[in-house]
């Protein structure tokens, strides 16, 4: 059975739709949750679903190899960012090469990079009157949002949504595609 470990810095949803996608299916399970952010409801949610979930601070991620070696002990053999909001530093690239996945919401290369999540990004969407939006799933490389594109999914916007609408519509399609691409990255 593969192993995933996921990352993430907020409430979690594409983490908890992850661990139960899996939880149904025999090819791979999460084995850890980690948040940069101790109170992150993620935290709660993975713990509800038994799955190990830790936090952590950013000497540990970034000035040692304690978050390193944490995940390594778990020989994930796919590290999904889902929501996570910190640059993955250069140790964790070279020790898990092609095996670090993240989740954009939008189409990249636009609308990606530093700063540029969540809201903000649906905000820019809607202000520069884009006709549409979506999601991508990349590789992580050392560059925000710049890794291989893995897939993307796509939805229309309408001249009445807001960016609170924009981001439901962007939510349904992680929902539905992420699960998925996952499973058929294990898959090969």
């Amino acid at each position: 059975m593969k192993r995933i470990v996921i990352f993430a810095s907020g409430s979690g949803t594409n983490a908890e739709n992850i661990i139960q996608y899996f939880q149904e299916r025999p090819i791979a399970k999460v084995v850890q949750v980690l948040s940069n952010k101790k109170d992150a409801k993620v935290l709660d949610r993975s713990k509800n679903l038994s799955v190990p979930a830790f936090s952590f601070g950013k000497e540990a991620f970034l000035d040692t190899d304690q978050v390193l070696d944490l995940v390594a002990a778990t020989s994930p053999d796919l590290i999904v960012l889902a929501g996570f909001l910190w640059k993955v530093p250069q140790k964790f690239i070279d020790a898990f090469s092609n095996r670090i996945v993240n989740i954009h919401p939008a189409l990249l290369p636009d609308y990606g990079g530093k700063g540029m999540y969540g809201m903000h990004v649906h905000k820019a969407v809607i202000g520069n009157k884009e006709v549409e939006s979506g999601i991508t799933i990349h590789y992580v490389n050392e560059h925000y949002d710049e890794g291989a594109i893995i897939f993307q999914a796509r939805t229309s916007i309408d001249d009445s949504d807001t960016p609170e609408t924009l981001a439901q519509k962007i939510h349904s399609l992680e929902y539905e595609h992420f699960p998925r691409v996952i499973e058929k990255l294990l898959s090969e």
